[in-house]
């Protein structure tokens, strides 16, 4: 009973080609015929939905496909070198290694529907599974994926990759070393010169803060846009990079199982280091669902998350691809929220940013204080930068985007340890914008100061590639942008840099000098006017970190955490000090990636609606 493709209705009896044949191998045929009709209602095809649902095993059903067309079966196909990488595993096929070996064949949906309705019978046509297809070409091409993953962007468009001179290296020290000495030697004239130069890009993100925090940007969306059927969602990618993330593993998986998608329509990726055998085990441990693929990434330099990224993407099936951290937990509607948005947004929008908030808020001192730079981060500053239109700096995670954008401007730099702050200047260059997505995503934040501390440095010494990268030609910079896009560049670079390595120092001189009504740093009129100009500074820039502060903690309803706000500099006193090791860092090893170690936070802001989920 070997029946063609089924008419659509929910009537039809006929079984479709691509499942029919397994009420030959054990399946009932009644079962088969409900995930026809289901799979119809999602838009996918019956296989698709069998496989991602879990109603039979990978292996099973591609033993079934070879046993009936009376192929072999090959559990670990050997192939040759002339096996593509991506294009081999896109389109289900390779060749097998030595002479007249032929090909093997892991079909999906038409594919399959093809080779069932052919009946080939061929010595040189074998069958295996789309992951032990993916398995033979990583391990015959391995070293070539590596380095793809690693340089793609540097060959395509060394311009816009991750790459300092020796003659910025020794300018940024020398520019450094001059002003600790002239601050030792001539305190007056060094501020008042270092705050009339750094004065245009302080006040620049005093002005962008400040006008992101009468923006009105709520958390949540104003307006539900009707919900779409499941047929009419796009395939959707999701990629993690995981690494020693043992502890995480299964709360990441049900937080990706709460997400409310067709879970035939998800293409889920999870990429792991060759020696990280802990997080493989935790997650097979686990009960992988069937829309959920484990990538082990080859060996290869440098060990960043960036390059663990680009070996997923050319892989994504989705027309769009969501980047999630490990210890994240989406809010469920995040991904219909993402389509519904990008289907009324103009295509040079490329991105959507979603709302990054801290769970275990209550955990120390520290994480109170981390979630309130997030709030104004997350829920003010940059919803207001992407209403103004400015380029933006992205979070490191909830990052949606159009698939095809994304590969076409080859991914992340995997060289840049802040990539993607990279991303975001990068999009912003060849013309793409980003959007805010009013959908929140929890995150866990360091409870302890070392561990705080590595992280920030990371990000420190990553904006600092960030900004020297794209300030290598400023002139193509002011003509990619424009003036007002430029400056904002800038400030969203040099500025930020600059600020935390040098504002706190700023700030305890001047209150320390006008304290103690004796401001004798100043000799001259116009080393007073310029101190004067720099107080103002000071204390404008004061308000625009308490203001965007407390707009954000009134919009996430965090009033508990006020009491907090007067200790915010002391915070950024630490930022700066992040910033001092990020540059001590760049100078010694500038691509290490200190690893953020998740699965220690004590409290959730979240409750237990996540442990007390479970899959279906």
């Amino acid at each position: 009973m070997r029946q063609g493709l089924a008419e659509p209705g929910p009537q039809s009896t006929a079984l479709p080609v691509e499942i029919g044949f397994l009420a030959h191998h054990g399946h009932s045929p009644e079962t088969l015929r409900q995930a026809a009709i289901l799979a119809r209602f999602a838009g996918v095809s019956a296989d698709e939905f069998m496989l991602k649902h879990g109603l039979v095993g990978e292996d099973e059903f591609y033993r079934a496909l070879a046993d009936e067309l009376r192929l072999p079966f090959l559990a670990a196909p050997r192939l040759a070198r002339s096996a593509l990488y991506p294009d081999s595993i896109l389109a289900g096929i390779a060749p097998l290694a030595g002479l007249k070996s032929g090909f093997v064949t892991a079909p999906r949906g038409t594919a399959l529907v093809r080779l069932l309705g052919n009946r080939l019978r061929s010595r040189s046509l074998a069958i295996t599974s789309p992951s032990r297809l993916r398995e033979a070409i990583f391990r015959v091409q391995g070293r070539r994926i590596a380095d793809q993953a690693a340089s793609d962007l540097a060959q395509h468009a060394p311009e816009l990759a991750t790459g300092l001179s020796y003659g910025q290296i020794a300018g940024l020290f020398t520019i450094l070393t001059l002003t600790v000495f002239g601050i030792g030697y001539a305190p007056g004239p060094t501020l008042a010169t270092m705050g009339a130069a750094m004065g245009p890009l302080f006040l620049g993100m005093i002005i962008l803060r400040l006008m992101a925090s009468i923006l009105d940007n709520p958390v949540d969306p104003t307006t539900e846009a009707p919900r779409a059927e499941d047929h009419a969602l796009p395939v959707y990618s999701i990629i993690v990079a995981l690494y020693r993330e043992r502890r995480v593993a299964e709360k990441l998986l049900r937080a990706l199982s709460r997400l409310d998608y067709p879970p035939a329509k998800l293409d889920i990726k999870l990429v792991l280091e060759t020696d990280d055998r802990e997080t493989l085990e935790a997650l097979h441990a686990s009960d992988l669902p069937g829309n959920v693929e484990i990538i082990v990434a080859p060996k290869g330099e440098p060990r960043t998350k960036p390059r663990a990224l680009n070996i997923a993407l050319p892989l994504a099936r989705g027309r769009f691809t969501v980047i999630y951290d490990a210890e994240d937990v989406p809010d469920p509607g995040q991904l219909r929220l993402a389509v519904a948005r990008f289907a009324r947004l103009p295509p040079d929008v490329a991105c959507l940013q979603a709302r990054l908030t801290i769970d275990n808020t209550d955990d120390s001192w520290l994480t109170r204080l981390f979630t309130i730079e997030y709030a104004a981060l997350f829920d003010v500053f940059n919803p207001g930068l992407a209403e103004i239109g400015s380029p933006i700096p992205l979070g490191g995670t909830s990052n949606h985007f159009r698939t095809s954008v994304l590969k076409a401007v080859h991914g992340w730099d995997a060289w840049n340890v802040t990539e993607d702050a990279d991303l975001g200047l990068r999009l912003a260059r060849l013309g793409y914008e980003v959007r805010d997505l009013p959908s929140s995503t929890l995150e866990e934040a360091p409870g302890t100061l070392g561990a705080w501390m590595r992280q920030r440095t990371r990000w420190m010494k990553g904006f600092v590639q960030t900004a020297a990268t794209h300030s290598r030609g400023p002139w193509v910079l002011l003509r990619q942008l424009g003036f007002w896009r430029f400056y904002g560049a800038l400030v969203l670079t040099w500025g930020i840099v600059l600020s935390a390595l040098f504002y706190p120092l700023f700030s305890a001189l001047f209150v320390t000098s006008w304290l103690s009504g004796n401001p004798r740093l100043y000799t001259s009129h116009w080393e007073i006017a310029l101190g004067t100009y720099n107080l103002t500074l000071f204390l404008s820039g004061t308000a625009a970190i308490m203001i965007p502060a407390l707009i954000a903690l009134h919009r996430r309803g965090l009033w508990r955490l006020w009491p907090w706000l007067p200790l915010l500099p002391f915070y950024y006193g630490l930022v700066s000090i992040a910033a001092w090791r990020g540059l001590w860092e760049l100078a010694t090893a500038p691509f290490r990636w200190n690893k953020t170690s998740h699965g220690h936070a004590r409290t959730s802001r979240a409750g237990s609606d996540l442990r007390s989920t479970r899959r279906e």
